[in-house]
């Protein structure tokens, strides 16, 4: 510190506390011993000035009594001194000032502290005439970084100039000196504009340790020298200076750790990342070792703890012309050698969070697992202790996991069987994430081992907390399982294979990996469907979406290439019949199973290019008996006509099942040709989600799927591949309703072979001669041979005598 010696004379005298305070509020006659007084106290510095500069006597008064500026006012400046028998502390308030002409009036109040003390300076009252930014015609300036007081005003920092109504925020001078300069232009000026207090505060706070010679806030503290104590911003709890670069060095012993605890910290914020005024803590000796932290804004219970037996603190501010008033920092520190040690953790796969005492953190190899141990295992742990354990799977693109918990050993004493002072808490929500430490799942204490635990998502955190206690701990392994967020039963190995049994739910949801997100890539999952004898089972999808990349117009079957579904009806006996093969937007229609076959599987596959959102799907078990097929067996017909339930009127919006057997003779086909076709739906966009119309044309194959307004020939007209061909029409609870369908089956041989009927010309098929003239298509798609050559009679006709041979045709017409 520099000291003047007009400084150390105005010490050597005891000064009278009426001399010490406002001139002008004491009257003219204190104002006059005042200067008399100040007279006085100045002789010995005068004669000591002879022999040296008098431009240094000057100085001394120019800087703190005059600071003359053009409109300079003498008579309201004010002096604050402390020295060693006087009063520490006292009030100050605005001058009494008469200014008919409205000039431009100055005041300086001056505050000097001793050579071991600092300026503390408090406004209690601020009712100045200007609003900022502004305050060009009253305002208060403030200095408090004066280190030399023979300099110029001008040539110290800034403190910031203030108006208005608001208070400006507790000062403390960095050095001995603090000025605060009053600025006013009104006529009359009264004290009660501003008031405040002022006090000559102990500096030794501010001395951390061993300072820097180069700096005023540097410090190294040594564990020998000082082992625990605490540690303030250069001004602290006054607004912190612009422009700072100070450093904190805490030296510990071999087997020690620091602790460093902010019981107060208010910083400028300007970013989560702190780009302007913060703290950084370092773990080790300087800012070349790692990087626990960077700290700004407004911070609760902020402790740091070093990994080994040095902590590096820097607190740094920039030069700026923002106005900001916050008070910095106050801490406390710590070197000790109980604070836990650290090998129970790097022994093993988890990682010591740096900054704390004990946490660690345990992330996912893929699938991998290990242990966790409570502090000092395998013997007891320490008191008033607390560490977390942050157990992390994998969360991206490609992977999703969850943690299992399975506990080995467990012993934490506690007399309270609530658990609220020594205990082991486990959040399995990821409630760290939103700071819910309170929302904890699971609390465990005393001796008996917890049971296994699986958390919801991939995130799993542990509390430990010691209390008073001390006990074994625990032994816990952990195990990373991929979460493919499927509801049911999963495999015990691990893999996407799920169990959905009748016997525990009749109804439910399935869906592929992680939907809604994109399901990942290279996945391979089944779901197997287990109902009771008399039952079967159905499927309905609600969305469907598998990437295609492939131009296909639509995903059915052998089009499906990349990603897909299957789908298996599961015979009694094992044997698997395929229903059908789905991708793209084509969602299947409404599924359910054929009468005796209550088992299903759905296996989804996925290649290594590409993903979309899948699939979500509801299952239900029903019973045969309270199924009512509305289809029936067809024998012993050469043709016939089927339709939708309630054709020619729409089908009705309910859930509903028909199947038709069409069974002709041996060495025989079935023709089917749809005469009419309207479901709701659309093969290409989004499939047949909510009613559909299916064609076995081949029973050991899977069904042609149809649904929309558009046929094209190849699915408008089908020739099974036997004597048999099944149809389906299946509705979903969530159907609309429709036009439905009109179709015509007929009994036909192909052209190989001898026609004992009647031959179509185009076609080539032989179809019985008694279907010739019944005005339905039998010959198939633009083929009408066995329409031609038709004698017709007017419907009037009908009922009259006419051959034999054409009653059919009227009784045809009749129906």
């Amino acid at each position: 510190m520099i000291t003047t010696s007009f400084e150390k004379a105005t010490r050597s005298v005891k000064m009278p506390d009426a001399f010490r305070q406002e001139p002008e509020s004491n009257g003219a006659v204190i104002w006059c011993l005042y200067h008399l007084m100040s007279v006085i106290l100045m002789v010995p510095y005068l004669i000591a000035s002879v022999s040296g500069s008098a431009s240094n006597s000057v100085g001394v008064h120019h800087s703190l009594f005059t600071h003359p500026p053009p409109t300079r006012a003498p008579k309201c400046d004010r002096m604050f001194i402390s020295n060693a028998v006087g009063r520490k502390n006292g009030t100050f308030e605005a001058p009494l000032i008469f200014n008919p002409m409205n000039h431009s009036r100055q005041c300086i109040f001056t505050f000097i502290a001793a050579e071991d003390e600092r300026v503390r300076v408090t406004f209690n009252k601020f009712n100045l005439r200007d609003s900022p930014p502004e305050c060009n015609n009253e305002f208060v300036d403030l200095y408090t970084e004066i280190d030399d007081p023979l300099i110029d005003l001008i040539k110290t920092p800034f403190g910031g100039r203030y108006c208005g109504r608001i208070l400006p925020r507790t000062r403390i001078s960095m050095y001995q000196t603090l000025v605060i300069g009053f600025h006013t232009d009104v006529t009359v000026e009264t004290s009660d504009i501003f008031q405040g207090t002022y006090e000559f505060v102990n500096a030794s706070k501010y001395e951390i340790g061993t300072p820097a010679p180069s700096s005023v806030c540097t410090f190294t503290i040594y564990h020998d020298r000082k082992k625990e104590g605490s540690f303030v911003s250069p001004t602290y709890p006054g607004v912190y200076p612009k422009n700072l670069n100070c450093q904190y060095r805490f030296l510990g012993g071999a087997g020690q750790r620091v602790r460093v605890e902010f019981m107060d910290f208010d910083l400028f914020y300007g970013g989560p990342h702190c780009p302007f005024d913060h703290v950084k803590v370092y773990d080790g000796s300087s800012s070349e070792d790692p990087l626990i932290g960077t700290y700004c804004g407004q911070r609760r219970n902020l402790m740091v703890y070093s990994s080994a037996e040095n902590l590096y603190v820097e607190f740094k501010t920039l030069k700026r012309t923002a106005d900001t008033q916050n008070r910095g920092f106050s801490g406390f520190f710590e070197f000790s050698e109980v604070f836990v040690n650290l090998a129970f953790i790097g022994k093993h796969d988890a990682q010591h969070i740096r900054g704390t005492e004990c946490d660690q953190k345990v992330l996912s190899k893929q699938e991998s697992n290990g242990t966790v141990y409570s502090p000092n295992w395998p013997f007891l742990y320490y008191s008033h202790i607390m560490c977390r354990y942050y157990i992390y799977g994998m969360e991206d693109a490609q992977n999703l996991e969850k943690v299992r918990l399975e506990f080995d050993k467990f012993d934490i004493p506690n007399n309270d069987e609530e658990c609220n002072e020594a205990y082991l808490k486990l959040y399995l929500q990821g409630q760290e994430e939103r700071h819910a430490v309170d929302e904890y799942d699971h609390v465990f204490c005393g001796e008996v081992v917890p049971p296994p635990v699986v958390s919801e998502g991939p995130r799993l955190m542990m509390i430990f907390s010691s209390g008073s206690s001390q006990g074994k701990g625990f032994k816990v392994r952990y195990t990373f399982q991929t979460d493919y967020r499927v509801p049911g039963t999963p495999s015990p190995n691990g893999k996407c294979h799920f169990t959905y049994k009748s016997e525990s739910r009749k109804t439910g949801e399935f869906n592929s990996p992680r939907y809604p997100a994109n399901y990942p890539s290279n996945t391979y999952c089944q779901y197997i469907f287990k109902g009771l004898p008399g039952e079967q089972v159905q499927f309905v999808f609600n969305y469907f979406k598998t990437k295609r990349l492939l131009s296909t117009s639509s995903g059915y079957n052998e089009m499906c290439t990349e990603d897909w579904i299957e789908i298996f009806e599961v015979y009694p006996s094992g044997r698997e019949n395929k229903f059908g093969k789905y991708c793209s937007k084509t969602a299947p229609g409404p599924i359910v199973s054929d009468v005796g076959i209550h088992d299903m599987k759905v296996v989804f596959r996925t290649d290594k290019v590409e993903v979309a959102s899948g699939f979500s799907a509801t299952y239900l078990f029903i019973s045969s008996a309270q199924n009512l097929d509305c289809g029936g067996n067809i024998t012993g017909s050469a043709n016939g006509i089927i339709t939708s339930p309630s054709f020619p009127s729409k089908y009705e919006a309910h859930r509903q099942l028909c199947n038709w057997y069409i069974t002709v003779r041996p060495f025989h086909k079935v023709l089917f040709l749809f005469d009419f076709f309207l479901i709701e739906g659309e093969p290409d966009e989004r499939g047949c989600p909510g009613a559909v119309v299916r064609v076995w044309s081949d029973l050991s194959q899977p069904p042609i799927e149809l649904c929309g307004e558009k046929l094209t020939n190849d699915t408008r007209q089908i020739l099974s591949s036997s004597s048999v061909l099944k149809l389906q029409f299946v509705t979903a609870d969530k159907a609309v309703g429709s036009g439905g369908f009109k179709a015509v089956w007929t009994e036909v041989q192909e052209a190989d072979t001898v026609c004992k009927g009647l031959l179509c010309g185009q076609s080539g098929f032989c179809i019985s001669s008694s279907l010739k003239c019944n005005k339905l298509p039998n010959c198939g798609i633009n083929d009408d041979t066995d329409e031609k050559n038709c004698k017709k009679f007017p419907p009037q006709h009908c009922g009259i005598p006419v051959p034999k041979k054409f009653i059919w045709t009227c009784t045809l017409w009749l129906g």
